[in-house]
């Protein structure tokens, strides 16, 4: 329990130094990502393209690292492969030594913090200064990087002239005015662009054929800092090579609309170093010839070739460092990136990032804050899986446990297949279908233990569960025993469907599948509602992919049987339809997957489907006049762009709906249970409730069973499916 409490109290103090300048920040970018994107038509055109690009890249990286060699080396430059960060460290200083420099500026660049080359040279003796605006504040405080484009986002303007102040000697105490505080780090930064030796720049994308950088800022400074000095280092990692200049032309048009909300970032700059503008002696006041130029592009492994070889790690090389994956996540907007990061990288697509360069104990410190709510997923300019990235992760690490010396212990009476030194607080939510059935073997006691101090101590002591939080309690009959007893009631059925018995509805809350079932019997279907297991997301969203693979063979065999009947599947939970419909593609054969995806609806999805091919709505519970609704709907249904037939069916019926843009309840499954991340659960819970508003004169209904329970505590009230809105009565 310790470390359980060391994390929530890191998080816990982040979130009160740092978290409101985070939030504010990344939510007005996404919100800005969002206007930008919802106008600009080519985006999924682009999207695809981009995708393409770094496919056939990265496939072919070898061959491009040969090509732009020989293109830098025509040009006059020298190229170096470093196979390590401790090679491109020696590699630089070996640099600054031959050049008999003391002084090197930086632009931004995210390699050269993976390398750490600042503290090496300034072990050397050697001087170096960071000319973006959020890299100067944070190398003047000593921190690292809270964001992938935005280095020192968690500060405040306040913060930074409190920093400046203590930190150099002014004649006057600076105000928290920006515009103040951009004027003296520019005058600062000047001054040492215009003393230094060498300029070092990292580079949003190398162009193989003509050895070309692309350096995208919104500051100006990188092409300051590349052609100022005599001599230009550009570090690279070698997944940042395309073929030809025509391939830059997506990444331009999206780089900046998924990651800063702009149409195109302020500077845009395309060098062939090195350059042939002449060199400025400032102190001689004259230009020096170009010919005394020095270029070297220093091309970093680091264990990228290991990625590419790696299936599941290999999309994370597509990555163009837009930071868009860091906006949208609500757990990111709480804690930032010293929370949610690693050692050198932050956000959703650091994980992957942490794990291929560094290791898994540092991707190990932050996996957990993604919840897999795949709301990144649309805003990836490249349109990388980062969910499945981090749940591959999570995998590997639960399996650093294997040789655990008490494996004798549980050996071959694990209800799973994952190894025996397994997290337990994993294994209790990866196993919540065996949990339930054996609560719901006496509901009644099951419930008084679970919500009895002594049960919520060994709950909390045991497995990490939070005792703030009230499990949800077993049914006194759960809904396949419910439509045993019942039976189908449509005789001469329109269609004939199968709805699935997700664990939650069937153990703890079948009134709202019953609900499902009374709807599609008004609208003239037959339904069905066989045994079938859990679908594998409990533990999928542990990482415990073997036993939700296990899951989802067994979840196919039981329903491909009805849809070789003709029967389609409707699906209550979204985060089963998300299984279902995206996730299973990673645990079935292609084909298999297909099949469920195809046949598989969330189910208001489908009633709005029956109603829009004629079914008769008369019998469905339509509201009083002027009744009015409050809508959360779950993360996955607005990935899979769901969630927009439950708000047409609730207005077609007559009801006033009103809906948040708050994108994520906080809750995300079992991350709201966990003690370590209770309080960021509440606090990105507290954001949909500011944003949603007061609802008292309102209905509040949510999809998803963890939207129910959050809202639940958030509103102090209890917050049915919509499918129980509509039922008749």
């Amino acid at each position: 329990m310790s470390s359980r409490r060391d994390t929530a109290e890191r998080l816990r103090r982040l979130m009160a130094t740092e978290g409101d300048a985070v939030a504010q920040n990344t939510r007005t970018v996404n919100q800005l990502s969002d206007y930008a994107i919802q106008g600009f038509d080519d985006y999924e055109d682009l999207r695809d393209a981009a995708r393409g690009i770094k496919e056939s890249a990265i496939e072919n990286l070898p061959e491009l690292i040969d090509e732009v060699t020989e293109a830098v080396e025509a040009n006059g430059g020298q190229v170096h492969v470093a196979q390590s960060a401790a090679d491109a460290n020696r590699i630089v200083e070996s640099i600054m030594a031959d050049r008999e420099a003391e002084k090197l500026v930086k632009s931004k660049s995210m390699t050269t913090e993976e390398i750490d080359v600042n503290d090496h040279l300034e072990d050397e003796g050697y001087e170096v200064v960071e000319t973006d605006l959020g890299e100067f504040v944070i190398q003047v405080a000593d921190e690292a990087p809270s964001h992938l484009i935005g280095p020192a986002m968690h500060r405040t303007p306040e913060d930074i002239a409190d920093l400046f102040n203590s930190e150099f000697d002014l004649a006057e105490d600076l105000s928290g005015d920006p515009d103040e505080l951009t004027e003296f780090a520019r005058e600062r930064v000047g001054e040492h662009i215009r003393e230094a030796d060498v300029g070092m720049t990292g580079a949003n994308f190398v162009v193989a054929e003509s050895g070309t950088l692309m350096l995208v800022t919104n500051e100006g400074n990188a092409r300051k800092t590349a052609v100022t000095p005599d001599t230009h280092v550009a570090v690279a990692g070698i997944e940042k090579l395309v073929p030809s200049l025509a391939d830059l032309q997506p990444f331009t048009e999206l780089i900046a609309r998924t990651g800063t909300g702009q149409d195109i970032t302020s500077y845009v700059s395309l060098l062939t170093p090195p350059v042939d503008s002449p060199i400025p002696d400032f102190e001689a006041d004259e230009m020096r010839p170009a010919d005394d130029r020095e270029f070297h592009l220093v091309l970093l492994d680091n264990g990228r070739m290991g990625m590419r070889e790696d299936d599941d790690l290999r999309e994370t090389l597509y990555c163009i460092r837009c930071g868009a994956c860091s906006n949208a996540c609500s757990n990111f907007q709480a804690v930032g990136g010293h929370g949610f990061g690693g050692e050198t990288y932050t956000g959703g697509i650091g994980t992957g990032w942490e794990a291929g360069v560094h290791d898994l104990d540092s991707a190990g410190e932050m996996n957990d804050l993604c919840t897999g709510c795949s709301r990144c997923e649309p805003k990836c300019p490249v349109e990388i899986d980062i969910p499945w990235i981090n749940t591959v992760v999570r995998d590997r690490i639960n399996h650093r446990g294997e040789g655990d010396d008490f494996d004798f212990l549980v050996e071959g009476l694990t209800p799973d297949e994952e190894p025996a030194g397994l997290d337990l607080q994993k294994r209790l939510f990866g196993n919540v279908e065996t949990l339930a059935k054996v609560g719901s073997l006496a509901p009644g006691l099951s419930n008084a233990v679970a919500g009895s101090r002594p049960g919520k101590w060994v709950l909390e002591q045991a497995f990490g569960v939070d005792p703030r939080r009230d499990l949800p309690e077993f049914a006194d009959e759960t809904l396949r025993e419910w439509y045993g007893a019942r039976g189908a009631q449509v005789s001469n059925p329109d269609r004939d469907v199968v709805l699935y018995p997700d664990v939650y509805t069937d153990y703890f809350d079948p009134d709202r599948g019953k609900a499902a079932v009374r709807v599609l019997e008004a609208l003239g279907v037959r339904v069905h509602v066989p045994a079938v297991p859990e679908s594998g997301r409990a533990p999928f969203s542990q990482g415990m992919i073997e036993t939700a693979r296990e899951q989802a063979e067994a979840v196919h065999g039981a329903l491909v049987t009805h849809i070789d009947d003709g029967r389609d599947v409707v699906v209550i939970e979204p985060s089963d339809l998300a299984m279902f419909r995206r996730d299973y593609e990673h645990l079935l054969p292609e084909r298999s997957a297909e099949r469920l995806a195809e046949n598989t609806y969330d189910v208001l999805e489908y009633v709005y489907g029956l109603l829009d091919n004629g079914a008769d709505a008369d019998d469905l519970n339509a509201p009083d006049e002027d009744a009015g609704v409050a809508y959360h709907s779950h993360c996955q249904q607005r990935t899979m762009g769901v969630d927009e037939y439950t708000e047409s069916v609730l207005s077609d019926l007559g009801y006033s709906v009103r809906t948040s843009d708050v994108e994520c309840c906080g809750m995300a499954g079992s991350f709201g249970y966990k003690s370590e991340y209770y309080e960021v659960s509440m606090d990105v819970g507290e954001h949909l409730h500011d944003d949603l508003g007061a609802v008292e004169d309102r209905t509040l209904v949510a999809s998803g069973t963890s939207c129910q329970e959050q809202l639940d505590v958030l509103y102090e009230r209890a917050v049915p499916h919509p499918i129980e809105l509509i039922a008749p009565r």
